[in-house]
């Protein structure tokens, strides 16, 4: 294609484009969603029938991009997220003019590693994939972080990524600078497949292929990339849009379940460690059929919410007592096996057996069929006696029935004998949880533990998500988690940056289902991307974040620290290097500023209740909400 050909602007496109850029320049903020291709119409209201272009122009009515935008359709794919480019400048244009910026919706990002991550709260929260759009080589460097927290978080994302293949066609400078010959190689170690189209008929069949593998278990994100001169150029010969097909997770095998549940049955001490195991409801109530059918304790690890914390049978805290007592273990989709069986110590490198000797250990998961050699999250090797493959939720009904098909009524007599115990040290533990977070109850800085109690006052008589359930522990502790909404686990990877936009996709996903989405927000997590403040105003996504604001970066804090006892070195200067004060980010203001309504640095435990409350008011009326708490390290 001639560099006239690609960079030609005729008059009709230039008012087009300009009456774009004065409507987003006078739109007030609280337009929130509407299209520019909506504000361009209003401002440009000439009629169109005899709008000829001058001669000479080019005009493309079937660019390929109207085609990809089809195949993006015939997908359940609600929303796209990005950050704008130009390497994906004609299917932007066609998802919003062609596509009507529906189905899926356009969510503007500050940032390519929160495009990624927005999906990927969104996708844990609907259960279903997002799509997010990322620009040439520069982009997928800035979205990898992301890519890899939701490969190890085991969540399927549709990612599409723009480039110039063909070198003869790239524009002079920075399509140069942004394109690759792989672009797919940059992330290839932690998507579950990836490819690069080189026509209409590639790229449907790949799209469609590509949302089907990552939603098979073990699900996983997946890229595909998006050519420009493919994007650009006229859409002929189309292709018929292939139908989705999907797979059914996989079912361990009969005769190994069969094997397991005898186990189980005959175990005086069985105990039941949930991972990544539960996908929806349905889920967890297998898991609830599961353990009450064996009145076995169930822990509960926190990558997903698996078992009602209310439930008598739940036993998460007592994790480490469990497994030393216990003579059969079953292990549902759990990621670190070894750690569960083995502690080493920190900074010495002890390591230590803490199992009982002889217990047998059952691994249900899909955790051995899809690793990569390079990146090291499979964790330690642990020993097995019964290792199942297997999706975990898809084979709990066949292993259900088998526990029950081998269980006796002298079976049944000790399991009421052992359900009571358990219930009783489940009261106990509950009791034990609301005296400790007592514990310093009007201390300053405000404790976590009053933080999530005063903030489940606030929210309780809604149906609510605590977006990020693994920063703060004391809100598993104290919160009734009945739902698989409910608690929705961490980044995966723990990549730091994650927490902010990952909640807003979870809001986003809630928003729908009228369920109050709120998240503890770390202080150095969310200057990672603070530009999701002003994508969760923009888009009106009802978040409510709750600063947890201990003004540094803690755990690196009481790593220099750990690391100056070892080395007989003065700790108080840990400080050094991870401290996020003086000056101290006043992140009301900074919310504010994106126009987000915020409140805040609350210093007074006194004050905190009444400002919590104010906030799930904002919250409830459909807007983010933003709560600026000083607090303790954790």
């Amino acid at each position: 294609m001639s560099e006239e050909k690609k960079g030609s602007l005729d008059r009709r496109t230039f008012l087009k484009t300009t009456a774009v850029g004065v409507a987003a320049a006078v739109a007030p903020a609280e337009a929130g969603a509407q299209s520019a291709a909506d504000a361009a119409a209003k401002l440009d209201s000439r009629p169109r029938g005899n709008d000829k272009p001058p001669p000479g122009d080019i005009v493309v009515e079937r660019p390929g991009s109207d085609f990809m935008v089809d195949v993006i359709k015939s997908l359940d794919l609600e929303y796209i997220s990005t950050n704008p480019g130009s390497s994906f400048r004609s299917i932007l244009e066609s998802l919003v003019n062609y596509g009507g910026n529906k189905k899926p919706e356009l969510l503007t990002c500050m940032h390519e590693e929160a495009a990624v991550a927005i999906a990927h709260g969104y996708a844990k929260a609907a259960g279903k994939p997002m799509a997010a759009i990322i620009h040439g080589t520069v982009g997928l460097q800035h979205g990898s972080m992301a890519i890899y927290n939701a490969w190890v978080d085991r969540v399927p994302i549709m990612i599409f990524t723009g480039n110039g293949a063909d070198a003869a066609e790239r524009r002079p400078g920075t399509e140069w600078n942004h394109a690759a010959q792989d672009v797919a190689a940059l992330v290839r170690d932690f998507v579950k497949w990836d490819d690069s189209p080189a026509s209409l008929a590639h790229f449907a069949e790949s799209t469609v292929r590509a949302y089907k593998i990552a939603t098979t278990p073990p699900m996983e994100p997946v890229l595909i990339n998006c050519d420009i001169e493919l994007q650009e150029q006229p859409a002929q010969h189309e292709p018929k849009v292939p139908r989705l097909t999907r797979s059914r997770p996989p079912q361990g095998d009969r005769a190994a379940l069969a094997e397991a549940a005898k186990w189980l049955v005959a175990a005086e001490h069985p105990v039941i460690i949930a991972d990544r195991c539960a996908r929806d409801q349905n889920g967890v109530k297998l898991l609830v059929e599961l353990a009450e059918a064996l009145q076995a304790p169930v822990v509960d690890v926190g990558n997903r919410m698996n078992f009602p914390s209310t439930h008598p049978l739940c036993h998460s805290e007592g994790r480490r007592g469990l497994v030393r007592d216990a003579d059969v273990v079953l292990l549902l989709e759990v990621s670190d096996s070894w750690g569960q069986f083995n502690s080493l110590s920190d900074p010495h490198h002890h390591q230590r057996f803490v199992g009982k000797q002889g217990a047998r250990i059952v691994n249900l998961s899909m955790q051995d069929v899809y690793i990569r050699s390079n990146y090291q999250d499979f964790q330690r090797y642990q020993p097995v006696d019964l290792a199942i493959n297997g999706d975990a939720q898809a084979s709990l009904p066949a292993l259900i029935e088998e526990v029950k098909r081998a269980t006796s009524d002298e079976r049944r007599r000790a399991y009421t004998a052992r359900g009571d115990k358990l219930k009783e040290a489940h009261a106990k533990q509950r009791k034990r949880a609301r005296d400790e977070a007592a514990i310093g109850w009007d201390l300053r800085p405000i404790t976590t533990a009053r933080l999530a109690a005063e903030t489940w006052n606030a929210i309780k008589g809604n149906d609510w998500c605590l977006a990020m359930s693994d920063r703060i522990p004391w809100a598993r502790r104290l919160w009734p988690a009945t739902e698989h909404h409910h608690m929705l686990g961490g980044a995966g990877a723990q990549g730091v940056g994650y927490c902010a936009p990952g909640s807003l996709g979870a809001a986003l996903a809630m928003k729908s289902k009228g369920i109050l989405t709120v998240t503890f927000q770390p202080d150095g997590d969310l200057m990672y991307s603070p530009g999701v403040l002003w994508t969760a105003a923009y888009h009106k996504i009802p978040l409510l974040f709750i600063m947890h604001n201990n003004r540094a970066y803690h755990q690196e804090t009481m790593h220099v620290q750990r690391m100056a006892a070892l080395h007989n070195r003065r700790p108080d200067t840990a400080w050094v290097g991870t401290i996020i004060d003086k000056p101290a980010i006043d992140f009301a203001k900074l919310a504010q500023s994106m126009g987000v309504w915020a409140e805040g640095p609350v210093t007074d435990p006194a004050n905190l209740g009444a400002a919590l409350k104010r906030a799930v008011d904002v919250v409830k009326r459909g807007e983010p909400a933003l709560v600026d708490v000083v607090c303790q390290g954790r």
